[in-house]
């Protein structure tokens, strides 16, 4: 009679293969799911290296030890012990870039590099954008097209803070110390300053640096110890990064926070200089991020924590900064954020899976999609985080989203909504099911519903599952709430009934002339 152990080691021949093919096809490297099953049984879980044995299949994990990767990745354990070998993976192994999808080239002689140099300035000089916000627009494409991996900012990062984690305001100012920078104090409270969209937002200036070696630092940041040691850690940063030039951007919260010249005063041409400005600005954020919460730690805190917003206080720094850390350390690439002021405006964007947006961050838009998180949230009395699961609708393409926001204040007083989310359609591909079906089964619920409805039962399933793998605590909070269709613009309402009635032409354009001509010679 064969031993349970020779019965199981006959039927684990395809076992390690399969946990390698899993790990892989949900992001995630040897340490990352040691740790997830020390969370769930520090007792039965396998180390990195026993891990490591079992795919290359040196070792047969134990039941107990099974049963708790089966748990992390919501299967049963038979299936690990089936005859297949599961040779084509669950998802396509191909990489694509992030951020939304772009437009070909075409024809090539009109977008070579001389002409692109004449025409850029004059774009921009005609719709009234300035070159930090052009400088901006390309850092984005740029960051999402990388999916927000940095490493060469991670590692200096890293040389600097030795990733400790958390990082106190003494151990900030013994960081500045030690570089030789000097800290000068001053107190300013919040100015109203001009604007182009005459906001009237209260406009602080927090920091700024002094070349060689002084940051200028307002005394009211004493009573925000996350702000102070995040505009630290920025102007740390800029003496690591950029040899404490002095060419950093002041660092200002609010209304009108361009730093070089008033918007008023600004030519009508592209100063090169405002785009690399607004480069070292974001090289200065991310590794400011970088340093308080550092890669490795910051990701196996945020499992241990189910990507809480409210652990943002044990590590001392605000929900903004440990969200934007979330899209750049996760496993899982697909994420978005926005940082949202009213009425509608983006002050900082970040899109790793290509999700149209909700408005514009160069200008105001007058028909967004009332529907969105991060729109319900701006006009919300409460402080609580909320979290949304919504079917996106643009076209013939729909996207399946959850996303947390929360309504906060910036240094200078004035409320604001920041929105960290992710696009649940990869995850759910991953564990061999149809995201397709899932958007469409919620879809078709949100109709009958008006818009907005509970999720499905069998929908609910598949994005509970992957709640569970990705360790993400909302995306379950999201299924308590009813889904909600949504759209980049609402005169484009994919709803029935339509939230608004969509313009109609009350002309004829050229196409509607040359059918009625092409009609009429038929006749």
């Amino acid at each position: 009679m064969n031993s349970p152990s020779q019965t199981l080691y006959r039927k684990a021949h395809f076992l390690g293969p399969k946990i390698r093919k899993l790990r892989k096809d949900n992001g995630l490297t040897l340490d990352d799911l040691s740790v997830r099953c020390i969370h769930k049984d520090a007792d039965a879980a396998p180390s990195v290296s026993y891990l490591s044995m079992i795919e290359n299949g040196k070792r047969i994990p134990s039941e107990d030890m099974l049963e708790v990767i089966a748990s992390i990745f919501q299967k049963d354990l038979e299936w690990f012990y089936d005859d297949s070998d599961e040779q084509e993976p669950l998802v396509s192994p191909k990489k694509t870039a992030g951020g939304i999808a772009g437009i070909a080239l075409e024809p090539g002689f009109l977008f070579s590099k001389d002409h692109l140099q004449i025409a850029i300035p004059e774009l921009l000089s005609q719709g009234g954008i300035t070159g930090r916000q052009f400088g901006h627009l390309l850092i984005r494409a740029h960051q999402e097209h990388h999916q927000n991996r940095f490493p060469n900012l991670e590692k200096a990062a890293e040389d600097v803070g030795k990733k400790a984690m958390p990082l106190s305001v003494e151990d900030m100012l013994g960081l500045c110390k030690k570089l030789g920078l000097k800290i000068k104090w001053f107190d300013r409270a919040p100015d109203i300053i001009s604007d182009p969209d005459n906001t009237g937002f209260r406009t602080l200036v927090r920091s700024f640096f002094e070349s060689p070696n002084t940051i200028y630092c307002n005394e009211r940041l004493k009573q925000h110890p996350s702000r102070l040691k995040y505009d630290l850690a920025t102007h740390i940063g800029h003496s690591i990064l950029h040899g404490q030039d002095g060419l950093r951007s002041v660092s200002a919260v609010g209304g009108n926070t361009f730093d070089a010249k008033s918007w008023s005063n600004q030519t009508q041409t592209v100063d090169s200089k405002d785009i690399l400005h607004a480069w070292r600005d974001f090289e200065c954020s991310f590794f400011a991020g970088a340093l308080l919460c550092p890669k490795i730690p910051t990701r196996q805190f945020l499992g241990r924590h189910a990507y809480s917003l409210d652990s943002a206080k044990l590590l001392d720094v605000s929900a903004a900064v440990l969200m934007r850390r979330m899209t750049a350390v996760s496993p899982y690439p697909h994420w978005h954020y926005f940082d949202a002021y009213p009425p509608g405006k983006l002050r900082a964007v970040y899109r790793g899976n290509g999700i149209p947006l909700p408005w514009g961050n160069l200008r105001d838009m007058h028909d967004p999609c009332k529907h969105w998180s991060v729109f319900n949230m701006l006009s919300a009395k409460t402080s609580k985080p909320a979290a949304q699961i919504s079917v996106l609708k643009n076209g013939d393409d729909a996207r399946l989203y959850c996303c947390e926001s929360v309504r906060t204040k910036d240094a200078a007083g004035n409320w604001h909504v920041v929105c960290a989310g992710i696009d649940i359609g990869p995850a759910i591909d991953a564990q061999g099911s149809s995201s397709e079906d899932v958007i469409d089964e919620i879809f078709q619920a949100c109709q009958l519903g008006g818009g907005s409805a509970k999720v499905p039962q069998r929908a609910a399933r598949a994005i509970s599952s992957v709640a569970n793998i990705l360790s993400i605590a909302w995306i379950s909070r999201g299924l308590e709430e009813d889904a909600s269709i949504i759209c980049p613009r609402s005169s484009n309402c994919p709803r029935d009934p339509v939230c608004v009635t969509k313009p109609t032409r009350k002309r004829a354009i050229t196409e509607d002339i040359r059918d009625q001509i092409i009609a009429q010679t038929r006749e």
